[in-house]
């Protein structure tokens, strides 16, 4: 939906034109983008001296929201700028907002032209002669992401694999919910925690879903709010979780690949081996997050807490990942 002047966001986007833009004046096309579970996503258009040029403004809720287990959008903004400088395909920031912009938390980047919709990346025709390679492409940006430096960043959480078990424990059993399935997964988790690693940077959400696509490939990894510093397999594992195959269940990487190209590709950019016990472990911690989520997700529906269409669909998946997670406890997800 347009925005035009008089609303709150266009108004501030207005004021950052000159900003943004040599010579930058007349804002348009100002208007809301759907999803974005946490944060609202912005698109506008800055008219300048050269031509106009298209935005992207992520900005938290209300101007000061931030989620629990999210980082703050600033740190957001530096590590994308960190990554970018590391070769990762990543949208320019342009501008991180201040308390004098009027806009609340957030930043501004440049917009990159391309597919999100995981489901049309695993079936359109446009894209069947990529998808071959896109597991390869996952491998070598994931091998570069973990090579960008963050150790410094005050505000990254430290989290092995032993934490996040706990962590997902505590969840559960602060559910009304009890789901055998679930207690079976995490009495796996526990007989296969993988051995502790030196911590690099963990994007935390690196899927099918979560990234820009156009007919040669990958062109930008969005969404670091749940970025931390912990073990590299996690995020191996986390694109390979089924939820995130949009159907085509044949194929683990994303719905669009397979695991042998992930792994190579990963070990000839980073130089390092990969642990497919650990993948699995994460794999299987993925889906069981997945699937408390979504349990989450449902109880709030049926409490009445929460009674869109989204989390009554979202709340429905539950069963989906129990199907999920026995197969990979008995192996029938290779």
């Amino acid at each position: 939906m347009d925005k035009g002047i008089g609303h709150p966001v266009a108004e501030g986007v207005a004021r950052l034109a000159a900003t943004l833009v040599p010579g930058g004046g007349t804002v348009t096309a100002c208007r809301r983008l759907s999803g974005g579970a946490s944060q609202e996503t912005w698109a506008f258009t800055v008219a300048g001296v050269a031509g106009a040029e298209d935005f992207i403004l992520r900005r938290a809720p209300e101007g000061n929201w931030l989620p629990g287990l999210a980082i703050a959008l600033e740190t957001e903004a530096e590590l994308m700028s960190r990554a970018g400088a590391s070769g990762v395909p990543s949208p320019g920031v342009r501008h991180v907002l201040t308390p004098g912009d009027g806009l609340g938390r957030g930043f501004v980047m440049g917009f990159v032209a391309g597919e999100t919709l995981g489901q049309r990346i695993v079936r359109e025709p446009a894209f069947a002669d990529i998808r071959p390679r896109l597991a390869g492409q996952c491998g070598a940006i994931l091998a570069r992401i973990h090579d960008v430096p963050a150790g410094d960043i005050a505000d990254l959480r430290r989290l092995d694999a032993r934490s996040q078990v706990d962590e997902l424990a505590r969840m559960y059993r602060a559910g009304e919910q009890v789901r055998p399935v679930f207690d079976l997964a995490f009495r796996w988790l526990g007989g296969h925690l993988p051995a502790p690693v030196p911590p690099v940077l963990v994007h935390g959400d690196f899927r099918n879903g979560n990234l820009i696509f156009g007919p040669e490939g990958i062109r930008a990894v969005l969404d670091w709010e749940l970025a931390h510093l912990g073990d590299p397999m996690e995020d191996l594992g986390w694109i390979c979780v089924a939820s995130w195959r949009f159907g085509a269940i044949d194929l683990p990487v994303g719905g669009f690949g397979r695991r042998e190209d992930l792994f190579a590709a990963y070990e000839a950019a980073s130089g390092r081996p990969v642990d497919a016990g650990a993948v699995r472990f994460w794999e299987v911690l993925g889906t069981l997050r997945w699937g408390l989520i979504c349990n989450e997700s449902g109880t709030r529906f049926a409490a009445g807490l929460d009674r869109s269409v989204e989390r009554a669909i979202i709340g429905r998946r539950a069963s989906e990942t129990e199907i999920d997670l026995l197969h990979l406890l008995t192996g029938r997800d290779d």
